[in-house]
């Protein structure tokens, strides 16, 4: 089976569930970019696909950065003088500042407000809220649960850990027919957060299960990273393989209701860009498709000049554009199977057409080869006998010269690549093309 089958065969509404689902699953978990939070989620992950995990060491230089030290935590809240946990890190972990060093005190309202976020314009919201790189300590709570804190004096406990460990990484890699690689890349590092982190998850999972069932062209490493000290991390360690990867993309932002963006490539014009570009412009859908520039995901690492990879960002609503985002309100309502499922057959789509994407020789350039006699051709116009689109065969022919891909005719002819695949896979049959290695 190869993935033009899997893509006739495939359950999309059952494979949507699953993976939201799976998102589901990981939902409570308390993830950052190191830790055991992040392992459970990889752990979790390897029940569907076989990751092999990594670890690195606080401390190693991964060029002009350090992995950071390992950031672990047990429980949190503040309590009230009668003994109530008035913000409660059980009830969810977005409460706690990620990275928050340990405390245990007692304070007044006063001295505890500066350690306290929360978002005005949305006061039933928590935000999410890092300190990565500087030792600090903070609570995310609803702007109403400010309001309603009383003078009184607290008691304060973040119990959690911040020590010399490891940041650790997933990765599965499916070999294929050639070394040439695609790259799928998604962060896995977001706490409770279910389309800014989940929903990128799940479908990089899914997609490695059903790709890991067929015959491959190339190969797939899809790697499970926390966001930008991962990637940076990821390329440190593996510089000797950057050389592979000959198409990529992250994925992020996948299960909200807005209409698919994709953010190209640093080289803006590469056999990913306009796979991605391709498969949206004919999804019959609204789209966007945004040119790179060096912030957002982990792309910008991927396509920072010394690597220059060709690696792509798609997405549905992207990060930062979306009132949910980074808030509380991003959450298992948020996205949906239905969304989740359109994100995962476009991702099929693209690599079908990276898959198929070849460039072929006409073996009668000179006038056009008599189709009827080889029942290609009908009378009047239209579908040929053989089911496949005359204007498709007549196009494929004219510029398969052995200088452009299937791809650049259909995207010249305005075709849908499927369309072109079965015209040129007819035209073989009939020894009017040949495959140029």
């Amino acid at each position: 089976m190869n993935i033009s089958d899997l893509r006739r065969e495939l359950d999309l509404d059952h494979a949507a569930q699953e993976i939201y689902q799976f998102a589901a699953e990981l939902y409570p978990i308390c993830r950052s970019i190191t830790g055991n939070g992040f392992r459970q989620t990889l752990s979790q992950t390897q029940s569907h696909i076989p990751l092999t995990l990594y670890e690195v060491p606080s401390g190693t230089q991964v060029f002009d950065w350090t992995v950071p030290r390992e950031w672990n935590i047990r429980d949190a809240y503040v309590k009230n003088s009668q003994g109530d946990r008035v913000i409660d890190f059980q009830k969810s972990n977005l409460h706690v500042v990620n990275y928050s060093i340990p405390v245990h005190q007692k304070m007044s309202l006063e001295a505890l407000k500066p350690h306290l976020f929360t978002l005005p314009d949305r006061p039933d919201w928590i935000p999410y809220r890092t300190s990565y790189y500087k030792d600090s300590w903070g609570f995310c709570l609803t702007h109403q649960q400010l309001l309603n804190l009383p003078e009184d004096e607290y008691e304060v406990c973040i119990d959690s850990t911040l020590e010399p460990g490891n940041l650790t990484y997933g990765e599965y890699y499916l070999p294929g027919e050639t070394a040439d690689e695609v790259l799928i890349s998604c962060h896995a590092c977001h706490p409770s957060l279910a389309n800014d982190n989940l929903a990128g998850i799940a479908i990089a999972t899914f997609l490695a299960k059903q790709l890991s069932q067929i015959a491959r062209r190339y190969s797939y490493r899809f790697i499970f990273i926390p966001a930008t000290i991962g990637s940076i991390t990821w390329l440190s360690q593996n510089e000797d393989r950057v050389d592979n990867i000959k198409h990529g993309l992250v994925l992020s932002c996948l299960g909200d209701s807005g209409k698919s963006t994709y953010k190209k490539s640093r080289r803006g014009d590469t056999e990913i860009d306009r796979a991605v570009l391709h498969v949206l412009q004919h999804s019959g859908q609204e789209f966007e498709a945004i040119e790179f520039f060096p912030y957002g995901y982990d792309e910008r690492q991927y396509c920072s000049p010394g690597f220059n990879l060709p690696v792509g960002c798609l997405m549905r609503t992207p990060n930062g554009k979306y009132r949910e985002y980074h808030t509380s309100a991003d959450n298992l309502e948020f996205i949906q199977p239905i969304y989740l499922k359109d994100s995962f057959a476009k991702c099929l789509a693209v690599f079908s057409i990276l898959e198929h994407n070849k460039t072929y020789l006409n073996q009668n350039p000179k006038c056009e080869p008599q189709l009827g006699k080889r029942g290609l051709y009908r009378a009047i116009g239209g579908t040929s006998g053989s089911g496949v689109s005359e204007m498709a065969m007549l196009w494929t022919l004219n510029l398969s010269d052995g200088q452009h891909s299937l791809l650049e005719i259909a995207d010249r002819s305005g075709s849908e690549f499927d369309d072109i695949k079965k015209a040129a896979d007819a035209l073989i049959e009939n020894d009017l093309l040949k495959e140029l290695l």
